[in-house]
């Protein structure tokens, strides 16, 4: 047996490590002084070829520190066969535990050896025969061994397909040094050692990092001889490990990237170097905003050597395979330098982590808004990826377009037009940029819709999806209320959002929300209320538009549960103000639900609500013995519907434009404007539906005249409630007069009215019973817009029509002919699970 496996004693296996890590300090902090004023000490890990000018100056030195430099040689030849008999035990196990098939033990063994091997290595000493043998013995344990997989227990089966993967990956690595090896086992142990010989010298302080002009890869030598590559490969390898000191890898990388002079080299430091400072904060909850600054800079400055130097790509392909510790360039065979990296992934993770620190900070603070400053220069980053990956990696185009999408569907034109002007005066310094996207910066909706038909173009569903809910949301935020509601509409994503993840309903609660809003400030009523009618009937408004976490009164969330619905909660800038979405679902609700009421003169009717929400709240405000002063939005509307009741209109219209929400909404004074319009005609609905039953005739021009609306308004409200039937009665348009007409039903016709409401909801109940049953074959696919995605086929067009005849009458229909059923929602959020 070699003697680097010989075992040596427990005293000196435990005292090795620490003798040889107070040494090399020593000789770290001795070779700061200046040689000539204080006397040499430690250890040098430099090769024995300079022994003839050491012999030199070992004949001017006096006796005695000739005597002493005699006596720390000793000292450094011991600790050197301390850690060689060190690594020979630890060998020796592992030939045991391979002899009894204990691959768990024989992983343990093996990566303890190969801590240490590596943690010399990276001082510059070469790499010891004793780690070639064991991946020597290993691999040939892996021929040998008869033993099927199968037989082994969970744990060895692990074990032994991941020693398995290490040891193909080394062998591969040192291909080289294990051929030398086996030629000749004894002369590469010689060689090993008289390169490891140590050497005592006089060394004058020097920088971290010195030039290599002759050196042919172009780089540069750094540390005790070894080259930047290598030092790159050796600190990647230990990337992961719980021994790593990151913040000293991550200041060996920043050295290496001040003297990295081609652009591979610089392109493979920066790689390591934004991975690095990624991984340094695992354990806190965000990245400090110094690192997330630096991080930003680096990927600056690796997008702009990637653009402007075409002949080197960096692509996701595990496959690659180069020689990692060899200079790169473009050849006659190999004109485009290809490199194994994500870029997708470092934009994602800034991205995620910019959010993250939002999340994690007092959003009415000026850190807060200091902060939310920096998602300029993040745009602008997002925009040169998007220039990269036209060019040259189609398939992380479509990933890179929907980042940008999410940072400008929500915004006002005013924000992505400042925006856009920040990207085009970086671009105009330094690049010109070609693709179609940037050329409608002068105009946001072009750019959106540009984007947008982008990824209605690719493959990947989920892309397709989201962009669609970031137009309808941008349609709505611009109150064209009918192009966001048919877009929505013709992509069938009410019916299949349940099947979707939870980012995705979320975004589909926060479109709809917008739609609902939109259509409250186009005057929609109606629209409005249903739109808006679905979300607010779960009592989980916050929760299901990720604005905080739902408090549930006997159930509670486990840790996990908590964390990863706190992880999906928005940034503050970009919530709804709930308060004010709850003002306009409670405005239409009244508008609604009190004419509704004063048409209707049987109490079981009464009870069947439209909007529960807001009947509840009704009923609680009329049990009220004593009502103050209105204080909250609640209490306002409340009050209004009352006054509404009584036929006090003018008091209703005073209530609700004296609420201070209002002032969020864009278009204040139009918006009271319109809701004052619309409190005067249903004032007098409710009016004529009160009292119809008292009168014979009634006169336009006085009904118009009490309720402050012109004459021919109030002859249009009276028309459509003749039209629809909800009042019996005639236009006199000559006498300018309406005649209304007692219709008393018999006990027959009362008992088919009510039988034909029950057979009305039991088909209600039918149809959605036949939507749960078959909304797998319904919804296989989503149609898009420009015609692309799956077509129905002869079944499901079958069950379409079965569901459009059930439902019957009574559904609102858009533009096109687009069915617009009450609650567009559907089942808008409902799917969401802590």
């Amino acid at each position: 047996m070699s003697r680097f496996f010989r075992r040596g004693s427990d005293s000196s296996d435990e005292s090795s490590s620490s003798e040889e890590e107070e040494l090399l300090s020593q000789d770290e902090s001795d070779n700061q002084k200046p040689a000539k004023d204080i006397p040499p000490r430690g250890c040098s890990d430099e090769s024995s070829d300079e022994s003839e000018s050491d012999d030199d100056d070992d004949k001017s030195e006096p006796e005695a520190d000739k005597h002493e430099k005699r006596g720390r040689e000793k000292n450094c030849e011991k600790c050197r066969d301390k850690r060689l008999e060190e690594w020979a035990s630890i060998a020796s196990v592992i030939e045991q535990k391979l002899k009894g098939h204990d691959w768990h033990n024989t992983n343990n063994e093996f990566d303890k050896l190969t801590r240490l091997v590596v943690r010399q290595m990276a001082l510059g000493e070469p790499l010891p025969p004793v780690y070639l043998q064991v991946i020597k013995s290993i691999d040939g344990a892996f021929n040998s061994d008869k033993e099927k997989p199968a037989k082994l227990d969970a744990a060895n089966a692990r074990s032994l397909n991941t020693i398995r993967q290490k040891i193909r990956k080394l062998v591969k690595e040192y291909e080289t040094q294990l051929q030398k090896y086996n030629e000749d086992p004894e002369a590469f142990a010689s060689a090993y050692l008289a390169a490891t010989k140590p050497k005592l010298e006089r060394i004058a302080p020097r920088p971290v990092a010195t030039p290599d002009v002759d050196a042919d890869d172009g780089f540069t030598t750094v540390g005790k001889g070894g080259k930047a590559y290598s030092t790159l490969a050796t600190l990647n390898e230990a990337r992961g490990k719980k021994s790593t000191d990151r913040g000293e890898t991550t200041r060996v990388l920043e050295q290496l990237l001040k003297v990295a002079r081609t652009p591979y080299g610089r392109i493979r430091v920066l790689l390591a170097l934004i991975s690095t400072r990624f991984d340094i904060n695992t354990s806190t909850s965000h990245m400090s905003n110094d690192a997330w600054i630096q991080v930003q800079s680096e990927l600056n400055e690796l997008l702009n050597i990637l653009i402007t130097e075409r002949q080197y790509v960096v692509v996701e392909d595990d496959t690659l395979e180069y020689d990692e510790m060899a200079e790169r360039v473009p050849r006659a065979d190999e004109p485009v330098v290809r490199i194994r990296g994500s870029i997708i992934m470092f934009i994602d993770r800034l991205d995620e982590e910019f959010t993250r620190s939002l999340q994690n900070l007092d959003p009415h603070g000026t850190e807060y808004v200091d902060r939310l400053k920096d998602e300029k220069p993040l745009y602008e980053t997002i925009c040169w990826a998007h220039i990269l990956f036209e060019k040259v990696d189609t398939n992380s185009l479509a990933r890179i377009v929907m980042r940008r999408l999410e940072h400008i569907y929500s915004k006002p034109t005013a924000v992505v037009t400042i925006l856009e002007n920040s990207v085009k005066t970086s671009l105009a310094s330094s690049i010109t940029p070609t693709f179609p996207s940037l050329a409608l910066l002068s105009d946001t909706a072009a750019l959106i819709r540009a984007l947008c038909v982008h990824l209605y173009q690719t493959e990947y569903s989920l892309l397709r999806t989201r962009a669609m809910l970031c137009h309808v949301y941008f349609h709505a935020l611009h109150n064209r209320f009918h192009t966001g509601r048919d877009l929505l509409l013709m992509s069938h994503l009410p019916e299949t959002i349940h099947n979707a993840d939870v980012m995705t309903q979320i975004m589909f609660n926060r479109a709809v929300v917008q739609l609902g809003l939109c259509a409250f400030r186009s005057g929609l009523i109606k629209e409005a209320h249903s739109t808006l009618q679905d979300i607010f009937t779960t009592q989980r408004v916050k929760e299901l538009l990720a604005q905080g976490v739902h408090q549930q009164r006997y159930t509670a969330l486990t840790p996990e549960q908590e964390k990863a619905e706190r992880a999906r909660q928005m940034p503050f800038h970009m919530h709804i103000n709930t308060e004010l979405l709850e003002a306009a679902f409670l405005v239409s609700s009244m508008l609604v639900e009190i004419p509704l009421l004063a048409s209707i003169d049987n109490e079981e009717q009464k009870r069947k609500a439209i909007s529960k929400p807001f009947r509840r709240l009704l009923d609680f405000a009329d049990r009220q013995v004593f009502t103050g002063p209105p204080e909250s939005t609640r209490d306002h509307i409340m009050q209004a519907s009352r006054a509404l009741q009584d036929g006090e209109w003018e008091k209703c219209k005073d209530l609700i434009q004296s609420i201070k929400i209002w002032s969020l909404m864009p278009e204040e004074a139009t918006v009271k404007e319109m809701l004052a319009k619309r409190i005067q005609e249903e004032g007098l609905r409710t009016y004529l539906f009160t009292y119809s039953a008292y009168y014979t005739t009634a006169s336009l021009s006085s009904l118009a005249k009490s309720f402050c609306l012109p004459v021919r308004s109030a002859t249009s409200v009276v028309s459509k409630m003749i039209w629809n039937e909800e009042i019996a009665a005639s236009l006199d348009q000559s006498a300018g007069t309406v005649v209304f007409h007692r219709v008393e039903l018999s006990r027959v016709q009362q008992l088919a009215q009510n039988l034909a409401d029950r057979v009305s909801q039991l088909s209600e109940q039918n149809t959605k019973a036949l939507d749960q049953k078959l909304s797998a074959a319904t919804a296989s696919g989503v149609p898009w817009p420009d015609g692309r995605g799956p077509t129905e086929n002869t079944e499901q067009q079958q069950v379409r029509r079965e569901r459009d005849r059930l439902r019957g009458r009574g559904p609102l229909r858009g533009a096109r002919g687009i069915r617009f059923d009450q609650g567009l929602g559907g089942r808008i959020g409902g799917a969401i699970q802590s």
